[in-house]
C-alpha cells in the first residue's frame, strides 16, 4: 500500500471505487487512475486480485471489506481516509443479485430481500454518509467531489434477474436524486444504470444476448469499458447532478 504521506505529496485526487476487481469496477478504475487518480480499490473478498490490481494500476490501494456488515462499512470510509487523506470520488459499483423468475412469489423471501437491500441500498447510503466530510473537503478546494451510484435499468423498467434487485435498484435511483437535493451544490451526485454488460457473469446470459443483439439500436450489449466512459462523463459533467443516466444502448426505447 501506498504510504499515505508520499501519496499526499503527488496531490493527486483520490477515487475510492466498490467493487472492483473485476467488471464494471475494475474497469471504472482503470479509466480513474487513466485520468490522474489515486484509486482505492476495493472487494468483499478476492483479495489477491485487489492487491494484483492496484500494482498494476500504480498510483491505486486496496481495501478489503463485506459491505452487507456495517461495522466493515465504517472500517472502509476510514481505512481510506486515513491512507490518503482525502476522497474527491466515491463510485459506489458493489452490488448482490440472483436470478428469481418473477413469477415465483415464495422463492423470493424475505431473508433475499433484506440481504439485497442491506448491499444495493443501505451500504451506498451509510457510505455516501460517511464520506460527506471528506467530500466537502475536497469541493472546499476544488476538488470533484462527487458520487456515482452504479444502478441498473432494471431500476427503470420492470425487469431484471428478480423482482427484489429490481426494487434495490429502483430505491438506489431514488436514492440518488435524494441526495443531490440534499447534499447540493458542493456534492453532485448522480447514477449510470447500464442494461447488459458483457462480463463472465453474464457470459452464458444466451436470452438476453440475443434480444440486445436483435432488439437493441447498438445491436450489442455493453462492454465494461462503455459504462466506465459514462461514469467519467458524468464526473466531468460540473452541472449535472440528481441523473440516472440509462446505458442500454437504446433498448428502453423498443
Amino acid at each position: 500500500m501506498t504510504h499515505p504521506h508520499t501519496h499526499a505529496a503527488t496531490g493527486r485526487e483520490v477515487a475510492l471505487v466498490t467493487g472492483s476487481t473485476s467488471g464494471i469496477g475494475a474497469a471504472i478504475a482503470h479509466r480513474l487512475a487513466d485520468e490522474g487518480y489515486f484509486v482505492i480499490l476495493h472487494s468483499r473478498g478476492s483479495t489477491e486480485d485487489g492487491a494484483a490490481l492496484a500494482e498494476k494500476l500504480g498510483h491505486a490501494a486496496y481495501l478489503q471489506a463485506d459491505l452487507s456488515c456495517e461495522a466493515d462499512r465504517l472500517r472502509l470510509i476510514a481505512d481510506a481516509l486515513a491512507l490518503t487523506g482525502r476522497l474527491d470520488v466515491l463510485v459506489n459499483n458493489a452490488g448482490i443479485s440472483g436470478l428469481i423468475p418473477h413469477g415465483d412469489l415464495a422463492a423470493a423471501s424475505p431473508e433475499i430481500w433484506r440481504s439485497l437491500y442491506e448491499v444495493n441500498v443501505i451500504a451506498p447510503f451509510q457510505l455516501v454518509g460517511l464520506a460527506e466530510e471528506a467530500l466537502r473537503a475536497s469541493a472546499g478546494r476544488g476538488g470533484r467531489a462527487c458520487v456515482i451510484n452504479i444502478s441498473s435499468h432494471a431500476g427503470v423498467r420492470p425487469k431484471g434477474g428478480s423482482i427484489p434487485y429490481a426494487a434495490t435498484k429502483a430505491a438506489l435511483n431514488h436514492v440518488t436524486r435524494l441526495l443531490a437535493r440534499t447534499l447540493g451544490p458542493e456534492i453532485r451526485v448522480n447514477a449510470v444504470a447500464p442494461g447488459l454488460v458483457d462480463t463472465p457473469l453474464t457470459a452464458d446470459w444466451t436470452e438476453a444476448q440475443a434480444l440486445w443483439q436483435t432488439q437493441s439500436p447498438m445491436r450489442r450489449g455493453a462492454r465494461p469499458e462503455d459504462i466506465a466512459q459514462a461514469v467519467m462523463a458524468l464526473l466531468a459533467s460540473d452541472y449535472i447532478t440528481g441523473e440516472v443516466l440509462l446505458s442500454d444502448g437504446g433498448l428502453n426505447l423498443t
